[in-house]
């Protein structure tokens, strides 16, 4: 009988992951030169990434605009407005990770989730379909007959359309747009875009001309998981199936094909207890050097046992703490430099005053002294970036 030979996993070192990381999300791509950022610059962060997430908190800026902002400099937001807006679409907003923005092709990919809506979507947005189908289907027919329309639009059209009457539906604006987001999660209707209070627009697919081919759902979870292997370069199969909110048994099934074919390799990482996969296609740098203010919401740091594992940084969402029982923060960044987390910055965009406040800088012990005035200027770049003329420091210094 012959022995089969065990390979033992290479070993790769913490330093050399975190720079895999980096490579992977696009911060050791070429950086252009300021105010000389195109639409192919955009794209190939776009690329990098696969996935941008969405949130309404305005305190510094959109998150979705931050993540561009981190890997290439200053840019004009317009223009990625227009990706999202204006045909061709290059982005397109579905439930990704969170709310995100999505490359047309990754659409059909997520059509299982379309297809289990009925189970798999929030509770208030289920309920109304259980409650209430026939507003629904009014809903759609609004939308059919006049989007691109808001929640708003909708609800004062269907107000006119289709008069309330005591002892109907008992619907209001709060129950239209919970069957807006149930037709969004269904892909029954999608997004034309966000108008300028960031209101999503609401339209059939076929005015988009999103592909509605099916792909079957294992293969769907085989590229998704693909793509998120290629935004993180290396990563646990907790870090992957994150990425775009995956099942475990359909994303073990997926890495366990993806090792097969020689697309990701298992690896060790010290200090790292879980399974680790190698993009074999990534690059493994030598070294790194990168300054950035990364939103809370950038996809390098939203698994945030990833972002401790790699990093060495418990990072935590404040929002929605209590001020008095806060730490850091409210709108709390993490500043990049070199190739580690050095500090948090807790910052907003004042913008009556035309200054980007400091609320509140909390630094790392082992950060280095060179990151503190690479700090300072990279705050002055923002601050120009958002259309701010200063930089005003509540609490100057470390903390």
């Amino acid at each position: 009988m012959v022995a089969l030979e065990v390979r033992t996993p290479r070993s790769i070192s913490l330093p050399t992951a975190r720079r895999i990381a980096l490579a992977a999300q696009g911060f050791l791509d070429p950086r252009p030169e300021p105010g000389k950022v195109t639409s192919r610059h955009l794209q190939r962060v776009i690329n990098r990434v696969g996935v941008v997430q969405i949130d309404s908190v305005n305190v510094l800026s959109r998150s979705h605009y931050l993540p561009f902002f981190s890997r290439l400099g200053s840019y004009d937001r317009a223009k990625l407005d227009q990706f999202r807006d204006r045909e061709p679409r290059r982005l397109i907003e579905y439930w990704a990770h969170e709310a995100s923005l999505i490359p047309p092709s990754t659409w059909p990919l997520l059509e299982f989730r379309r297809e289990r809506a009925k189970h798999e979507a929030w509770g208030g947005m289920r309920r109304i379909q259980e409650d209430y189908p026939d507003l629904v289907d009014a809903v759609l027919v609004e939308v059919s007959r006049r989007g691109p329309i808001t929640a708003r639009e909708c609800d004062a059209a269907m107000t006119v359309d289709i008069p309330r009457r005591e002892g109907a539906w008992g619907w209001n604006w709060s129950a239209v747009k919970s069957a807006l987001e149930y037709l969004f999660w269904s892909g029954d209707i999608t997004s034309a875009g966000r108008n300028a209070q960031f209101e999503r627009t609401y339209v059939l697919p076929e005015c988009l001309h999103l592909p509605r081919e099916p792909v079957d759902s294992e293969v769907a979870h085989l590229e998704l998981v693909r793509i998120a292997a290629r935004a993180h370069g290396i990563g646990t199969a907790r870090c992957l199936r994150d990425y775009f909110r995956l099942g475990a048994a359909d994303t073990n099934r997926a890495l366990a094909s993806l090792v097969a074919s020689g697309d990701l390799e298992i690896v060790t990482v010290p200090g790292w207890s879980d399974r680790v996969y190698l993009d074999t296609s990534a690059r493994i740098p030598r070294k790194a050097h990168v300054e950035a203010l990364l939103s809370p919401f950038d996809s390098l740091i939203w698994q945030r046992e990833r972002t401790e594992a790699l990093f060495g940084m418990r990072y935590r969402l404040e929002i929605y703490t209590p001020a008095h029982q806060r730490i850091h923060g409210y709108y709390v960044l993490p500043f990049l430099f070199g190739d580690t987390l050095v500090a948090r910055v807790d910052l907003k965009a004042d913008r009556a005053t035309g200054r980007l406040l400091v609320k509140r800088c909390t630094w790392e012990p082992d950060a280095p002294p060179e990151a503190f005035s690479a700090l300072q200027h990279h705050l002055q770049t923002v601050a120009r970036w958002l259309g701010l003329h200063d930089v005003a420091h509540h609490q100057p210094g470390a903390h």
